[in-house]
């Protein structure tokens, strides 16, 4: 019994403890420092030896100008523990107040006792960082490793240098820290790819780690900067100039693909298909590996098929035929199964046939996700044969069997567009709901979009005819009915001109005519949602798409730059954003292409 009473005081104290811990943070944080001083001072009386909460009280002080009574409890901790964050502090203290020779005084006072005391430069480094004392802090370390050269204090060196705008002297010393303890490499490569990925003008730091690289590549023979520099492509989305990189280390060193392999990806997920496709047409000439081959054959057929017109269709088709002869019906060659299927059924026009390869498929030896990829197929044909529930039972399926998994989530989008289609609108924005917190981005993104347009038009109109009109122009897309999909949409566009759906409608609109390399047609209805909907949610993706086809596609980047720059000015919350202000500064010659 005396055990459970005493344990009951001790939670109940440790309790009380983190409440008044929570008070003093929250009267700290809201700059109340009056209250927040008299908090940390009852914390810091119950646990006098704790310096967050010392150092805590010391702020308040001299947030509220108070500087004799910090200075003198300052002095008192320094007397009493004898250690260097104090001398920092107490310099602070007097630069707070003006006095820069005091301040001076104390600092040096605290590098010299790292002299005496190297260990010391572990607090004492930290806090000049803190307290963005820079060139202190830089000579804090420098001097330790002075005392002491087997410290290492390269890292921190080379941070701060960066901070201080010497970027030189940081690539130079994070490069040969990388080269030196390679354990580091991973940690060093997230600081730069901050430095070059910054809100700041960041040209000069890209072209001078680019020169570092390259010089470094030339005078070293070493494959670990080959390495090195593949990944800063990488970084820059220049994968064609990475690849170089990696044919250079495969020929030295042929034993594994997989950085290439990795490369490929990368480029297919920005949509760089001609290097994709150059880059898995090599694995195909230096790999027996049959997955290896089997992945490769695949991700290459999606990029056929993606850029395919009706007259390739027949060499397509022969070609998939006689892979899936080479390398036989089992559940190692799965995805070219599901390839063929699909192109049977969306491309071709063959829905049964396509069914037929996956129902066999099915009866194979798969794995829970080849058995979850193959129904996501199946449900897939039978949605685009209009068989809606059919097609929902699949994806509740795959729902159930590999639930909270990304596939799951992926399922989920597919039932809940299935109810768009079909018209259950109630249903369909209630999935769309619960997807926008979904943890896969492009999932979330997905699904924001389809709430927003069902929840927008219904508010509009009760009745949702026009959003209805708009689901069956969306499910001929889906159908691949190109042409009937630009029927339907312009038709929407006469019969509701001037409501709510006309911006959403000129976009897919815009989109389609993208994917027939109709520009002009594409150009004409992001232009009419620049100049009639400047004030709605499409008018950054009318701007961004518009600035693409400028870019990419007409090369006229003259005509491309306005646009990204409106992005840049008035959409700062758009998701085109980032890309929009690196396209634009790629485009006013401020980085190297």
């Amino acid at each position: 019994m005396k055990n459970i009473f005493i344990y009951i005081v001790l939670l109940w104290s440790t309790l009380t403890f983190a409440q008044n811990e929570q008070l003093a943070q929250y009267y700290y944080d809201k700059g109340d420092f009056e209250k927040a001083k008299v908090s940390y001072e009852q914390l810091l009386s119950g646990s006098p030896s704790n310096s967050q909460y010392f150092l805590r009280t010391v702020d308040c002080y001299q947030q509220l100008q108070q500087f004799d009574i910090a200075q003198k409890a300052i002095q008192e901790r320094y007397n009493r523990y004898k250690q260097g964050i104090f001398l920092v502090e107490l310099g602070y203290n007097f630069q707070l107040q003006k006095n820069e020779s005091k301040a001076k005084d104390y600092y040096e006072q605290a590098i010299e006792k790292i002299r005496t005391n190297p260990n010391d430069v572990y607090g004492i480094g930290n806090s000049f960082e803190k307290k963005v004392l820079l060139e202190y802090a830089l000579k804090a370390y420098q001097t330790a490793m002075e005392i002491q050269p087997n410290y290492n204090f390269n890292f921190q060196i080379g941070m701060l240098y960066g901070q201080l705008g010497k970027t030189d002297l940081m690539i130079d010393l994070l490069l040969t820290e990388s080269y030196q303890n390679p354990q580091n490499a991973n940690l060093i490569q997230t600081q730069l790819s901050r430095f070059m990925n910054g809100e700041a003008d960041n040209t000069s730091f890209k072209d001078a780690m680019r020169k570092a690289l390259i010089l470094r590549t030339q005078k070293d023979q070493d494959v670990f900067w080959n390495h090195y520099l593949s990944w800063f492509y990488v970084q820059q989305k220049e994968f064609g100039k990475a690849f170089i990189q990696e044919k250079a280390i495969y020929k030295r060193e042929p034993e594994s693909l997989m950085s290439i392999v990795n490369l490929s990806q990368f480029a297919l997920n920005e949509d760089d298909t001609e290097t994709a496709s150059e880059i898995l047409n090599f694995i195909l000439l230096n790999t027996r590996d049959l997955d290896l081959l089997i992945q490769t054959n695949a991700r290459l057929m999606q990029i056929k098929i993606a850029k395919a017109q009706e007259k390739d269709y027949p060499a397509i088709d022969a070609e998939l035929q006689q892979l899936l002869t080479t390398y036989e019906i089992t559940p190692f060659t799965l995805s070219l199964q599901i390839i063929q299927a699909h192109f049977l059924a969306f491309n071709l026009k063959k829905p049964e046939e396509g069914k037929a390869i996956i129902k066999k498929a099915l009866e194979l030896n798969l794995n829970d996700y080849q058995q979850a990829d193959a129904k996501m197929e199946l449900g897939d044909i039978l949605l685009l044969e209009e068989k809606f529930n059919q097609a929902l039972i699949y994806y509740s399926q795959i729902q159930l069997d590999l639930k909270n998994d990304v596939m799951s989530h992926e399922a989920s989008l597919k039932a809940a567009k299935t109810s768009y289609y079909k018209t259950d609108f109630e249903w369909a924005l209630k999935q769309f709901k619960e997807l926008k917190s979904a943890n896969t981005q492009l999932i979330a993104n997905d699904a924001l979009e389809y709430f927003l347009l069902i929840n927008d038009n219904t508010v509009a109109d009760s009745t949702q005819t026009a959003l209805k009109q708009f689901a069956k122009g969306d499910f001929l897309l889906y159908q691949n009915k190109k042409q009937e999909a630009i029927g339907q949409f312009q038709g929407i566009l006469k019969t509701f001109k001037g409501q709510e759906i006309e911006a959403v409608t000129m976009l897919r609109l815009g989109k389609i005519y993208e994917s027939l390399a109709d520009y002009s047609a594409a150009l004409s209805q992001y232009q009419q949602i620049i100049d009639h909907h400047s004030d709605g949610i499409y008018v950054d993706e009318a701007l961004y798409f518009s600035a693409e086809i400028y870019n990419d596609e007409l090369k006229d980047t003259e005509k491309a730059k306005p646009l990204y720059e409106k992005i840049i000015f008035n959409h700062q919350d758009s998701i085109y954003f980032v890309d929009a202000r690196k396209k634009y500064r790629q485009l006013r010659g401020d980085t190297n292409l």
